[in-house]
C-alpha cells in the first residue's frame, strides 16, 4: 500500500489480494484519515485482484466515517463485478480514475436529495 498527497487529496493505492489476513493497513489508514479530517480521501483500487467481505466492511465503515470525502477510484474488473453484484455501486462513490476522483465534486450522502430512487 502506498499513501501520498496530491492536489489536496490523500491518495491510498492498494494492490493484490485484500482479505481478512491483510486488510488491517487499509483499515487503519482510512480510520486515521477520518480522525484527521482528511478530505478528500481517494482509494485507488485499480490493482486489486481479490477482495472479501472484510474489505467490503472496511470500505462501508470508511464511507460512514468519511462521508462524501471518501472516493473510490478505478476499481479493478473484479471489484466492479463485486460492487455491482452486491449493490455497493449504488452506495459507494466510484470514479473511473484517481484524477477524476480528486477533481470530483463532493457527492450528497445517499438519499439526501429526498427523492425516490428508481431501480
Amino acid at each position: 500500500m502506498a499513501v501520498w498527497q496530491e492536489r489536496g487529496a490523500r491518495v491510498v493505492a492498494v494492490t493484490g489480494h485484500l482479505d481478512i489476513d491483510n486488510i488491517a493497513p487499509l483499515d487503519e489508514t482510512l480510520r486515521k484519515a477520518a480522525e484527521d479530517g482528511a478530505a478528500p480521501v481517494v482509494v485507488d483500487l485499480s490493482a486489486v485482484t481479490f477482495a472479501d467481505s472484510t474489505t467490503v466492511n472496511v470500505l462501508l465503515r470508511a464511507h460512514t466515517a468519511l462521508g462524501p470525502a471518501l472516493r473510490l477510484a478505478a476499481p479493478s474488473v473484479f471489484l466492479e463485478r463485486l460492487f455491482t453484484l452486491t449493490g455497493l455501486d449504488t452506495v459507494l462513490p466510484l470514479h473511473g480514475c484517481v484524477d477524476e476522483a480528486i477533481d470530483a465534486e463532493p457527492s450528497a450522502p445517499f438519499g439526501a436529495d429526498g427523492g425516490d430512487r428508481e431501480g
